[in-house]
């Protein structure tokens, strides 16, 4: 989401590292691998076979080596990325790849091209890339993999389906497909179908942590949180150091009611973060936490402890992220003006900057979002429709799902500032409803207009949506439960 831009890097590195795993090595009909070295090719496939595991953290050295015995692997280049402690750093080796492209394999620069099309959200590219991969590969397991990503993106699931399975008929131990078809069928709240995929997928690696991680979040959505626990637990068993795992434990002791020992979990994992990556999670969790129980005094402490890390690697993109991120929990506390002191600041940033106008372009559009939010808590409804339609104009340069979704959530933001109940219901409706905080305003809407009923349904999908981390599921999730509680009394 715009409003949440600043971890919109964690979820571009999450689709990278979720695509390129590893497989087997090329053959007939496969992608190749394109390197001048025995030496790279050696070490890139170690390192992408543990990318494929999840293990990120111990992936990068063998990507270092890759490229430190060929300088124009551009695959190495790429499946560095994934593993990079920063935005800048993440864009300088996604750039390395791009620019040592023409000299790889048709495939792999399809594949590059596509995750820098990623990379600045040009999503129709990144589809004319992908169905060109594709095209070129059909038997190549990892290339339908890479367009289920794109349409799982889009939140069209249907498509995403259609080509895991392609890709599980292909090659039936391509093992990290089976999680990616488990957590659509999740999105897609088709529970039992997702859980025989999470089976599958430990069926082939029951050695490997992730499959049971993935299990517990499948049960950390539908509530079941001491399951959830226990399988958190079995993929520690199977690697200690597996770092989501911990956040799973955290997150479960929170929704139970248990927010001290959640608090101690992610305290430990700030204190073993192997890298800036994992003390990043860290952080988030603990700034998730304190926004859960109301205390964003502290949740801006540990923003500020990023920023401080982002301006000690003079990383000016991750630096106004956190602003902008700052700028969002002042926003919820209703400090508007400390808030829009802090979005004119990130935007001073940017403007100054010499990244280019399409890196600028994400800054410059989530900017007209947060002015039209503080201009309806102003009750400025004029100005708040101006800068919403100069929202929509940017977004629809280059339209896509998530685009429109973000446009009628802002319409529908505005409709319910102005208690225009049935304008924000029907904006809302087509908005992002895997957002927690849309069914809470939908809750709100309903209650306003009058129909308890909904307003009571929306609120319950709100209250229970249990995510794994979630900013906008810690503005709401008291809120919600709390006002689910009145309504049933």
């Amino acid at each position: 989401m715009d409003k949440y831009y600043w971890i919109s890097r964690l979820l571009v590195l999450a689709v990278v590292g979720s695509v390129f795993g590893c497989s087997k090595p090329a053959d007939d009909g496969k992608i190749p691998v394109t390197t001048k070295s025995d030496e790279a090719r050696k070490e890139y496939m170690l390192g992408r076979d543990l990318t494929d595991h999840f293990q990120v953290h111990e992936a990068n050295s063998h990507f270092d080596n890759a490229i430190a015995a060929d300088t124009g692997f551009a695959m190495a280049y790429l499946l560095r990325a994934n593993g990079a402690a920063s935005t800048t750093e993440f864009l300088g080796h996604l750039g390395k790849a791009v620019s040592h492209a023409g000299a790889a394999s048709e495939g792999e620069r399809l594949m590059i091209l596509a995750a820098d099309a990623a990379s600045t959200g040009n999503a129709p590219k990144r589809k004319e890339l992908l169905d060109k991969l594709v095209a070129a590969y059909p038997k190549d397991e990892r290339a339908h993999e890479l367009l289920a990503g794109y349409y799982s993106t889009q939140q069209d699931y249907p498509n995403a389906v259609e080509h895991y399975k392609a890709a599980t008929e292909i090659a039936p131990a391509y093992s990290s497909v089976y999680n990616s078809l488990g957590y659509t069928y999740r999105a897609m709240e088709k529970y039992p179908e997702a859980e025989q995929a999470f089976k599958k997928y430990t069926e082939l690696v029951p050695g490997d942590p992730n499959p049971y991680d993935s299990y517990a979040e499948l049960l950390l959505k539908e509530g079941k949180f001491d399951q959830s626990i226990e399988n958190y637990k079995l993929a520690l068993a199977k690697d200690p150091n597996f770092f989501s795992s911990k956040g799973g434990i955290a997150v479960n002791h929170l929704y139970m009611g248990k927010p001290d020992q959640a608090a101690a979990e992610l305290q430990a994992m700030l204190a073993s973060a192997r890298d800036e990556n994992e003390r990043g999670q860290a952080r988030l969790g603990l700034i998730v936490l304190n926004l859960d129980g109301g205390k964003s005094a502290m949740a801006l402490q540990y923003i500020d402890s990023g920023y401080v890390e982002s301006e000690k690697r003079n990383d000016l993109i991750d630096m106004a992220q956190a602003l902008d991120f700052k700028g969002v929990v002042l926003e919820e506390a209703g400090k508007y003006a400390d808030a829009k002191e802090l979005y004119d600041r990130e935007m001073k940033m940017i403007e100054a900057s010499n990244l280019s106008a399409e890196r600028k372009e994400p800054f410059v559009r989530g900017n007209h979002y947060h002015e039209a939010v503080l201009a309806t808590a102003a009750k400025k409804m004029s100005d708040a429709k101006a800068h919403a339609a100069e929202f929509e104009k940017m977004a629809n340069v280059r339209p896509t799902p998530g685009r429109q979704k973000a446009i009628h959530e802002l319409y529908g933001r505005i409709a319910l500032g102005a208690k225009e109940y049935d304008k924000t219901i029907e904006e809302l409706q087509k908005s992002n409803l895997e957002d927690p905080y849309n069914l809470y305003r939908l809750a709100l809407a309903y209650s306003g207009k009058g129909d308890a009923a909904k307003a009571r349904e929306y609120c319950a999908k709100a209250a229970h949506f249990y995510p794994l981390i979630d900013v906008g599921y810690a503005f709401i999730r008291l809120k919600a439960e709390k006002m689910l509680s009145g309504m049933k009394s």
